[in-house]
């Protein structure tokens, strides 16, 4: 049997590319079919289509702008939650939370998210520790179900004050939330001003700390018209640093009061060192949960002789006789973000206002997706 060689040219000509105004498209002709498989491949998107054979349907387009992500919403917090997925131009996830008549928990997570990039929002508030299990069981549902990669969306991290032993047989019962949210399957947690940035040692996966910081200078800005003639102050000496830091963006003065605790049981006493006379004091802190230390700096601050004084916490608590309190002193105005839901403490205290902080969230989330730094945010407020 004689063979005859396909010329080179032949060869050649099964195979053309065609570049024309930033788009490539390769033709493939079969030798002995007059099939044409074409693919191309746009300069501006990783999609490809191919042309379908005759009679086929056309393919659905996707009109979700980030594909391969879902954003599932725990019961802390849907407001933050619905924030969050409208700043991103996405839908919350379907998910049915519910509790069996012994209490125990139950999840079920309502669509495919196999091969998806998972985030799920759950504040560390209301009735902590069922939803810290919710969190839990929504983290191995979507992990079991083949989800690329969960990430935890935890505004307020909860057991953080609990972070080293502080007297003997005590727990360290952050170290241990650390320990259940790794085991549970997550693969990232993103959360906001941790009481101890150290916290982000006890995980083994990567830890985003964003920072309520950026929005709370701007609302300083905005909102105080005699902010270039205050004095920033923190309650207590573990929050230095914080106030500091904001004091030399401000380009103003800080100050700090001291506790002294003769013996258990005993009033504090408190020792302000700076000089707040005939100023705006800003009281600053990472959190408040009952509002008797910060009540009684505002107080310390007006006999100082203060002309005004105004707390702005990054999560407000505000449980036992908090509002109350509040109330009762002589704020301002005591600024929270909405970390924690604060609705009802709205419609029982006035002096209570929140800065919005879910579009750094959302953009810490689509920075993450992206595979981008997200470092940006913490100078900087997201458009």
């Amino acid at each position: 049997m004689t063979s005859f060689p396909i010329p080179a040219k032949e060869k050649h000509s099964y195979t053309n590319t065609v570049f024309q105004s930033g788009v490539s498209e390769s033709c493939v002709r079969a030798p002995f079919d007059n099939e044409v498989h074409t693919r191309v491949v746009a300069s501006d998107s990783t999609a490809v289509r191919r042309r379908s054979p005759p009679g086929a349907e056309p393919r659905p387009k996707r009109r979700n702008k980030m594909p391969n992500i879902k954003i599932f919403s725990g019961s802390s917090h849907p407001d933050l939650s619905q924030k969050i997925a409208d700043r991103l131009g996405l839908e919350l996830g379907k998910v049915v939370t519910k509790k069996f008549s012994n209490q125990e928990t139950c999840v079920e997570i309502g669509e495919s998210v196999r091969g998806e990039d998972v985030y799920i929002v759950q504040s560390g508030c209301g009735e902590i520790n069922d939803n810290l299990m919710e969190l839990l069981i929504m983290i191995n549902a979507c992990k079991i179900a083949s989800a690329s990669r969960v990430t935890a969306v935890i505004p307020c991290f909860p057991y953080a004050r609990q972070d080293k032993k502080d007297k003997s047989r005590a727990p360290i019962s952050a170290k241990l939330v650390a320990n259940m949210l790794s085991v549970s399957g997550a693969d990232h947690i993103i959360t906001m001003d941790l009481h101890a940035s150290q916290i982000q040692g006890f995980f083994d996966i990567p830890v985003d700390n964003l920072y309520a910081e950026p929005a709370v200078l701007k609302w300083i800005k905005e909102n105080i018209p005699e902010w270039k003639n205050c004095t920033i102050v923190s309650p207590d000496a573990g929050g230095a640093k914080r106030v500091t830091s904001i004091a030399d963006r401000l380009n103003v003065d800080f100050a700090l009061i001291h506790k002294e605790r003769k013996k258990a049981n005993e009033v504090d006493r408190m020792v302000l060192v700076g000089d707040v006379r005939d100023r705006v004091a800003i009281l600053v802190d990472d959190m408040a949960d009952t509002c008797g230390t910060i009540c009684h700096a505002a107080d310390k601050l007006i006999s100082a002789g203060a002309t005004k004084v105004y707390a702005i916490l990054t999560h407000g608590i505000f449980s036992g006789p908090a509002i109350s309190r509040i109330n009762n002193a002589c704020f301002e105005a005591v600024v929270v973000t909405n970390t924690i839901p604060q609705e009802e403490k709205m419609k029982h205290c006035s002096k209570i206002q929140v800065i919005d902080i879910s579009m750094i969230l959302a953009e810490a989330i689509r920075r993450t997706h992206n595979g981008e730094s997200v470092s940006y945010l913490f100078s900087h407020v997201p458009l």
